[in-house]
């Protein structure tokens, strides 16, 4: 098996053999996407590279601030006008992830896939998969550091900002030892770790409390009390004037329950199809149950598209979870 110090350096040789670059991440970006397209992008810009950032939809209005964070072209907005030969996508757990980006590759198109996902099926030219990483952003500082960049504020900001987000603040499980020990690194270089947890995880916007007021109206639980979820409706999305970047964090109101192991956000996308976010108290792979419905994940945090009606859906779904318990 290819070792992870091998796979950073055929990702460093990737990004130092070839020019003009289309850097994507998985639809709907979370702090970990943003963060990495930025990274990939500030690495770029310091090799004289050429590059283009691209995702299927607006990034978080909170993560604005980022460095260049406006300069990731939304493609609902801004169509491309070409296609590239050599694709960087980070933080795309399998393929279907890129979304609409995809047409924007061509068709001999080479990937370098970076990612932290153990659903990640290898779908790069070059892979750089560290499943027990806790971002993708912990993946890049260990490239940065191949590289020997020269650290300043600006980019471990972006890094840290990946590994704050998708480790809710350093609370979940996935903050493993060597996590503090990068955040102790770029605290040391300028990161305002206060104001970024600020930013990041405590300031809400109206719509966002406004869903979750309306999300919780709508909580359902198993009689055991094991299971429990709430549900998200286009016209609930409307009345709160809220975006889906407004959803984060949603999830984990049922899960927090006590004695709940499977908490569930349902988000009917249309008539056909309903978005399901699943986190896990240890005792269920929500991974492995979001792979079986074509979706994926982490053992504590994962997702998955399904068809079919809202109530349909919510059956399928939380009989599955009761087979896993």
């Amino acid at each position: 098996m290819q070792t992870y110090e091998r796979a950073l350096q055929q990702a460093k040789n990737f990004l130092q053999e070839h020019d003009d670059f289309l850097i994507v991440s998985h639809v709907q970006p979370d702090g970990d996407a943003v963060s990495s397209t930025l990274t990939v992008g500030w690495l770029l810009s310091c090799l004289g590279k050429k590059f283009t950032m691209l995702n299927e939809g607006a990034i978080p209005q909170r993560m604005k601030f980022l460095w260049h964070a406006d300069d990731i072209v939304n493609m609902s907005v801004q169509p491309l006008d070409r296609k590239y030969s050599r694709v960087i996508c980070v933080d795309c757990a399998d393929f279907r992830r890129v979304g609409l980006t995809e047409q924007y590759f061509a068709d001999d198109a080479l990937i370098l896939n970076i990612d932290h996902h153990p659903t990640n099926d290898g779908y790069g030219s070059v892979n750089v998969i560290k499943a027990d990483a806790a971002a993708t952003a912990e993946i890049l500082f260990d490239l940065l550091e191949l590289w020997g960049v020269n650290w300043d504020a600006e980019i471990a900001t972006l890094v840290y900002t990946g590994l704050l987000t998708d480790t809710g603040g350093f609370r979940y499980s996935n903050t493993s030892p060597q996590v503090m020990s990068i955040a102790s690194a770029l605290l040391s270089h300028g990161v305002n770790g206060p104001d970024l947890s600020e930013r990041l995880l405590e300031c809400l916007s109206l719509a966002q409390v406004q869903i979750l007021t309306q999300a919780l109206s709508t909580l359902e639980m198993t009689a055991d009390g094991k299971i429990a979820w709430v549900t998200v409706r286009p016209e609930d999305m409307a009345a709160a004037g809220a975006e889906n970047e407004d959803l984060e964090g949603i999830v984990n109101y049922p899960r927090n329950i006590q004695g709940v192991e499977v908490g569930i956000l349902f988000k009917m996308i249309d008539g056909q199809a309903v978005k399901a976010s699943l986190r896990s108290a240890g005792r269920v792979d929500v991974a492995a149950l979001a792979h079986s419905f074509g979706g994926g994940g982490h053992v504590r945090a994962a997702g998955c598209r399904v068809e079919g009606s809202l109530a349909e859906v919510v059956e399928r779904v939380v009989n599955r979870v009761k087979e896993q318990l």
